[in-house]
């Protein structure tokens, strides 16, 4: 079954500059195996898959790969797998955008608006409830 699927360049708004981060926007009915074969076969260093969320409050659900493991949380994923979920979303202008992650909740801020591509996040906190806010912004690219 084909899914939509993104590659974002995180931390730059030139495309090929950045830290790149493979994006599966509809990651539902895909086996932990699968997502895993899928993130060795991206060959990037991190991977993610968008799923509905489980947990009140969360937008959506992301799960994250390299092609070794899955990872309960990592930076540059978190806020390009935001920027892709937006730009096919087709979501309005938002405060925030909230994460679920093996790790906890994650709080995804557009540094100006989510068009501009700049976003800072919290690191997951579940055990404290509120993640401490990024002090600052990085910019992201998309490319299909």
């Amino acid at each position: 079954m084909p899914r939509p699927f993104a590659q974002v360049d995180v931390f730059t708004t030139t495309p090929y500059r950045g830290n790149p981060v493979a994006v599966v926007l509809d990651g539902a009915g895909l086996s932990t195996d699968d997502m895993q074969r899928f993130a060795n076969w991206t060959n990037l260093s991190e991977t993610t898959f968008v799923l509905p969320p489980t947990t009140d409050g969360a937008d959506y659900q992301v799960r994250i790969f390299t092609p070794a493991l899955e990872l309960p949380f990592a930076g540059h994923p978190t806020l390009g797998t935001c920027h892709a979920w937006l730009a096919n979303a087709g979501c309005e202008e938002r405060d925030e955008i909230v994460q679920q992650r093996a790790a906890g909740l994650v709080r995804v801020r557009p540094a100006m608006s989510s068009s501009s591509g700049r976003y800072g996040a919290g690191s997951p906190a579940p055990a404290r409830g509120e993640p401490d806010a990024c002090p600052g912004a990085v910019a992201c690219e998309q490319h299909r």
